[in-house]
Protein backbone atom coordinates (compact mmCIF):
# COMPACT_ATOMS: atom_id res chain seq x y z
CA UNK A 1 0.00 0.00 0.00
CA UNK A 2 1.39 3.40 -1.03
CA UNK A 3 1.98 5.98 1.69
CA UNK A 4 2.71 8.82 -0.70
CA UNK A 5 1.03 12.14 -0.07
CA UNK A 6 -1.03 13.22 -3.06
CA UNK A 7 -1.95 16.90 -2.99
CA UNK A 8 -3.73 19.11 -5.49
CA UNK A 9 -4.18 22.78 -6.30
CA UNK A 10 -7.59 23.45 -7.84
CA UNK A 11 -8.14 27.03 -9.05
CA UNK A 12 -11.10 28.30 -11.04
CA UNK A 13 -10.03 30.07 -14.27
CA UNK A 14 -12.33 33.04 -13.71
CA UNK A 15 -9.65 35.60 -12.96
CA UNK A 16 -6.00 36.08 -12.04
CA UNK A 17 -4.20 34.30 -9.25
CA UNK A 18 -3.36 36.49 -6.25
CA UNK A 19 -1.04 36.16 -3.28
CA UNK A 20 -3.52 33.91 -1.47
CA UNK A 21 -3.53 31.45 -4.35
CA UNK A 22 0.27 31.46 -4.35
CA UNK A 23 0.33 30.53 -0.66
CA UNK A 24 -2.18 27.72 -1.16
CA UNK A 25 -0.41 26.23 -4.18
CA UNK A 26 3.03 26.44 -2.57
CA UNK A 27 1.74 24.92 0.68
CA UNK A 28 0.15 21.98 -1.13
CA UNK A 29 3.24 21.39 -3.27
CA UNK A 30 5.57 21.53 -0.26
CA UNK A 31 3.74 18.67 1.47
CA UNK A 32 3.20 16.55 -1.64
CA UNK A 33 4.98 13.51 -2.96
CA UNK A 34 2.73 13.90 -6.00
CA UNK A 35 1.40 17.37 -6.80
CA UNK A 36 -1.63 17.62 -9.09
CA UNK A 37 -3.33 20.52 -10.83
CA UNK A 38 -7.07 20.67 -11.42
CA UNK A 39 -9.03 23.36 -13.23
CA UNK A 40 -12.40 23.83 -11.55
CA UNK A 41 -14.03 25.21 -14.67
CA UNK A 42 -17.63 24.02 -14.31
CA UNK A 43 -18.89 27.62 -14.38
CA UNK A 44 -18.53 27.87 -18.13
CA UNK A 45 -20.15 31.31 -18.25
CA UNK A 46 -17.28 32.84 -16.25
CA UNK A 47 -14.29 30.60 -17.04
CA UNK A 48 -11.99 31.69 -19.85
CA UNK A 49 -9.09 29.94 -21.66
CA UNK A 50 -6.97 33.06 -21.23
CA UNK A 51 -7.36 32.88 -17.46
CA UNK A 52 -6.30 29.22 -17.49
CA UNK A 53 -3.23 30.12 -19.54
CA UNK A 54 -2.39 32.91 -17.11
CA UNK A 55 -2.76 30.56 -14.13
CA UNK A 56 -0.37 28.04 -15.69
CA UNK A 57 2.12 30.83 -16.40
CA UNK A 58 1.95 32.15 -12.82
CA UNK A 59 2.42 28.68 -11.32
CA UNK A 60 5.46 27.99 -13.49
CA UNK A 61 6.88 31.38 -12.48
CA UNK A 62 6.48 30.33 -8.84
CA UNK A 63 8.66 27.33 -9.66
CA UNK A 64 5.89 24.74 -9.44
CA UNK A 65 5.58 21.62 -11.55
CA UNK A 66 2.74 19.12 -11.54
CA UNK A 67 1.84 15.71 -12.85
CA UNK A 68 0.23 15.71 -16.28
CA UNK A 69 -2.42 15.83 -17.54
CA UNK A 70 -4.24 18.72 -15.91
CA UNK A 71 -7.73 17.58 -14.91
CA UNK A 72 -10.56 19.83 -16.15
CA UNK A 73 -13.94 19.56 -14.52
CA UNK A 74 -15.71 20.74 -17.69
CA UNK A 75 -14.76 17.38 -19.23
CA UNK A 76 -16.26 15.39 -16.37
CA UNK A 77 -19.82 16.70 -16.08
CA UNK A 78 -21.30 13.27 -16.82
CA UNK A 79 -19.57 11.84 -13.75
CA UNK A 80 -21.07 14.51 -11.51
CA UNK A 81 -24.52 13.91 -13.00
CA UNK A 82 -24.13 10.20 -12.30
CA UNK A 83 -23.26 10.92 -8.66
CA UNK A 84 -26.28 13.17 -8.21
CA UNK A 85 -28.37 10.49 -9.89
CA UNK A 86 -27.21 7.92 -7.34
CA UNK A 87 -28.30 10.19 -4.50
CA UNK A 88 -31.63 10.80 -6.23
CA UNK A 89 -32.23 7.07 -6.66
CA UNK A 90 -31.59 6.69 -2.95
CA UNK A 91 -34.35 9.22 -2.22
CA UNK A 92 -31.96 11.84 -0.85
CA UNK A 93 -32.64 14.76 -3.20
CA UNK A 94 -35.45 16.96 -4.43
CA UNK A 95 -35.96 19.50 -7.18
CA UNK A 96 -36.04 23.19 -6.28
CA UNK A 97 -37.40 26.04 -8.40
CA UNK A 98 -36.65 28.85 -5.93
CA UNK A 99 -34.64 31.84 -7.06
CA UNK A 100 -32.18 33.67 -4.85
CA UNK A 101 -34.80 36.36 -4.40
CA UNK A 102 -37.32 33.73 -3.26
CA UNK A 103 -34.89 32.40 -0.68
CA UNK A 104 -34.01 35.86 0.58
CA UNK A 105 -37.70 36.71 0.95
CA UNK A 106 -38.41 33.46 2.80
CA UNK A 107 -35.60 34.28 5.22
CA UNK A 108 -36.66 37.89 5.76
CA UNK A 109 -37.93 37.01 9.24
CA UNK A 110 -35.59 34.24 10.46
CA UNK A 111 -36.02 32.53 13.79
CA UNK A 112 -34.09 34.18 16.57
CA UNK A 113 -30.56 32.90 16.69
CA UNK A 114 -30.87 30.94 13.43
CA UNK A 115 -27.82 31.29 11.16
CA UNK A 116 -28.41 33.01 7.85
CA UNK A 117 -25.35 31.81 5.96
CA UNK A 118 -23.73 28.45 5.33
CA UNK A 119 -21.16 27.06 2.87
CA UNK A 120 -23.17 28.32 -0.12
CA UNK A 121 -24.51 31.59 1.24
CA UNK A 122 -28.06 31.85 2.53
CA UNK A 123 -29.21 28.62 4.19
CA UNK A 124 -32.16 27.24 2.27
CA UNK A 125 -35.43 27.19 4.30
CA UNK A 126 -36.78 24.02 2.63
CA UNK A 127 -39.53 25.66 0.60
CA UNK A 128 -39.55 23.01 -2.15
CA UNK A 129 -38.72 20.02 0.02
CA UNK A 130 -42.19 18.46 -0.24
CA UNK A 131 -43.32 20.10 -3.47
CA UNK A 132 -42.38 17.15 -5.71
CA UNK A 133 -41.38 19.36 -8.65
CA UNK A 134 -40.67 17.58 -11.93
CA UNK A 135 -39.32 20.53 -13.93
CA UNK A 136 -36.13 19.49 -15.72
CA UNK A 137 -34.60 22.96 -15.36
CA UNK A 138 -34.86 22.96 -11.56
CA UNK A 139 -31.90 22.82 -9.21
CA UNK A 140 -31.35 19.58 -7.30
CA UNK A 141 -30.87 19.85 -3.54
CA UNK A 142 -29.70 17.36 -0.96
CA UNK A 143 -32.39 16.51 1.58
CA UNK A 144 -30.11 16.82 4.57
CA UNK A 145 -32.51 15.22 7.04
CA UNK A 146 -32.98 12.22 4.75
CA UNK A 147 -29.21 11.94 4.21
CA UNK A 148 -28.56 11.92 7.94
CA UNK A 149 -31.29 9.31 8.45
CA UNK A 150 -29.77 7.12 5.73
CA UNK A 151 -26.42 7.10 7.51
CA UNK A 152 -27.77 6.81 11.03
CA UNK A 153 -25.35 8.02 13.67
CA UNK A 154 -23.32 10.64 11.81
CA UNK A 155 -21.18 11.26 14.89
CA UNK A 156 -19.25 8.13 13.97
CA UNK A 157 -18.12 10.01 10.85
CA UNK A 158 -15.49 12.68 11.04
CA UNK A 159 -12.49 14.26 9.39
CA UNK A 160 -8.93 14.84 10.49
CA UNK A 161 -7.65 18.42 10.37
CA UNK A 162 -3.89 19.02 10.27
CA UNK A 163 -3.72 22.81 10.58
CA UNK A 164 -6.78 24.78 11.70
CA UNK A 165 -8.02 23.33 15.02
CA UNK A 166 -5.95 20.16 14.45
CA UNK A 167 -7.40 16.83 15.44
CA UNK A 168 -10.42 14.69 14.73
CA UNK A 169 -13.73 16.46 14.15
CA UNK A 170 -16.90 14.36 14.42
CA UNK A 171 -19.93 15.30 12.37
CA UNK A 172 -22.95 16.60 14.23
CA UNK A 173 -26.47 16.04 12.89
CA UNK A 174 -27.89 19.21 14.40
CA UNK A 175 -25.02 21.30 13.05
CA UNK A 176 -25.48 19.84 9.56
CA UNK A 177 -29.19 20.66 9.61
CA UNK A 178 -28.72 24.09 11.10
CA UNK A 179 -25.49 25.34 9.53
CA UNK A 180 -25.50 23.59 6.13
CA UNK A 181 -29.08 22.62 5.33
CA UNK A 182 -30.39 21.38 1.99
CA UNK A 183 -27.43 22.36 -0.13
CA UNK A 184 -27.56 22.55 -3.94
CA UNK A 185 -25.96 19.49 -5.56
CA UNK A 186 -26.76 20.45 -9.15
CA UNK A 187 -27.28 24.03 -10.26
CA UNK A 188 -29.92 24.49 -12.90
CA UNK A 189 -27.48 26.18 -15.29
CA UNK A 190 -24.54 23.74 -15.12
CA UNK A 191 -26.05 20.53 -13.75
CA UNK A 192 -23.59 20.14 -10.89
CA UNK A 193 -22.01 22.06 -8.02
CA UNK A 194 -18.63 22.60 -6.42
CA UNK A 195 -19.50 20.24 -3.56
CA UNK A 196 -20.25 17.22 -5.76
CA UNK A 197 -17.42 17.89 -8.19
CA UNK A 198 -14.75 18.32 -5.53
CA UNK A 199 -15.46 15.03 -3.72
CA UNK A 200 -15.73 13.08 -6.97
CA UNK A 201 -12.47 14.50 -8.31
CA UNK A 202 -10.49 14.16 -5.10
CA UNK A 203 -11.39 10.48 -5.07
CA UNK A 204 -10.69 10.00 -8.78
CA UNK A 205 -7.26 11.63 -8.51
CA UNK A 206 -6.33 9.65 -5.42
CA UNK A 207 -5.90 12.80 -3.34
CA UNK A 208 -4.77 11.87 0.16
CA UNK A 209 -4.39 15.40 1.57
CA UNK A 210 -6.66 18.34 0.75
CA UNK A 211 -4.95 21.69 1.25
CA UNK A 212 -7.19 24.75 1.02
CA UNK A 213 -8.04 27.98 2.85
CA UNK A 214 -9.77 28.19 6.20
CA UNK A 215 -12.77 29.80 4.49
CA UNK A 216 -13.66 26.27 3.31
CA UNK A 217 -13.40 24.63 6.72
CA UNK A 218 -17.18 24.99 7.22
CA UNK A 219 -17.83 23.00 4.02
CA UNK A 220 -15.78 20.01 5.15
CA UNK A 221 -18.53 18.29 7.20
CA UNK A 222 -20.73 18.41 4.08
CA UNK A 223 -17.95 16.95 1.96
CA UNK A 224 -17.39 14.13 4.42
CA UNK A 225 -21.12 13.42 4.41
CA UNK A 226 -21.13 13.21 0.61
CA UNK A 227 -18.05 10.98 0.64
CA UNK A 228 -19.84 8.53 2.92
CA UNK A 229 -23.06 8.62 0.88
CA UNK A 230 -21.13 8.01 -2.35
CA UNK A 231 -18.72 5.45 -0.83
CA UNK A 232 -15.65 7.60 -1.50
CA UNK A 233 -12.37 7.52 0.46
CA UNK A 234 -11.59 10.01 3.23
CA UNK A 235 -8.62 12.33 2.71
CA UNK A 236 -6.86 14.31 5.41
CA UNK A 237 -7.49 18.06 5.48
CA UNK A 238 -5.22 21.06 5.90
CA UNK A 239 -7.08 24.38 6.07
CA UNK A 240 -4.33 26.96 6.01
CA UNK A 241 -4.36 30.58 7.14
CA UNK A 242 -5.72 33.17 4.74
CA UNK A 243 -3.64 35.90 3.17
CA UNK A 244 -5.19 39.27 3.95
CA UNK A 245 -4.67 42.87 2.87
CA UNK A 246 -3.46 45.68 5.09
CA UNK A 247 -7.00 46.12 6.44
CA UNK A 248 -7.31 42.46 7.40
CA UNK A 249 -9.65 41.63 4.52
CA UNK A 250 -9.28 38.28 2.77
CA UNK A 251 -7.93 38.62 -0.76
CA UNK A 252 -10.29 37.95 -3.66
CA UNK A 253 -9.86 37.76 -7.41
CA UNK A 254 -11.13 41.30 -7.74
CA UNK A 255 -8.03 42.47 -5.82
CA UNK A 256 -6.11 43.12 -9.02
CA UNK A 257 -3.42 45.11 -7.17
CA UNK A 258 -2.33 41.86 -5.53
CA UNK A 259 -2.67 39.69 -8.62
CA UNK A 260 0.55 37.83 -9.33
CA UNK A 261 0.60 39.07 -12.92
CA UNK A 262 0.33 42.69 -11.73
CA UNK A 263 3.07 42.23 -9.14
CA UNK A 264 5.31 40.57 -11.71
CA UNK A 265 4.76 43.46 -14.10
CA UNK A 266 5.78 45.82 -11.29
CA UNK A 267 9.07 43.99 -10.93
CA UNK A 268 8.36 41.61 -8.06
CA UNK A 269 10.49 38.48 -7.89
CA UNK A 270 9.45 35.07 -6.68
CA UNK A 271 11.35 35.80 -3.47
CA UNK A 272 9.33 39.00 -3.01
CA UNK A 273 6.13 36.96 -3.20
CA UNK A 274 7.41 34.40 -0.70
CA UNK A 275 8.32 37.20 1.70
CA UNK A 276 4.92 38.91 1.29
CA UNK A 277 3.00 35.75 2.14
CA UNK A 278 5.37 34.62 4.90
CA UNK A 279 6.31 31.41 3.11
CA UNK A 280 9.66 29.89 3.98
CA UNK A 281 11.23 28.30 0.91
CA UNK A 282 13.06 25.02 1.16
Amino acid sequence: MSCKKVERFAPSPTGPLHLGHAFSALTAARHADRFLLRMEDIDTARCRPEWEAAILDDLRWLGLTWQQPVLRQSERLHLYRDAVGRLTEAGLTYRCTCTRADIKAALSAPQEGAPMHGPDGLIYPGTCRNAEHVATDAAIRLNMAAAIAAIGDVSRIGFTELDFEPGRHALDAEALLRNVGDIVLARRDIGTSYHIAVVIDDAAQGVTHVTRGRDLFAATPLHRLLQVLLDLPEPLYRHHRLIRDENGKRLAKRDDARALATLRAEGWSREDVLHAIGFQAG
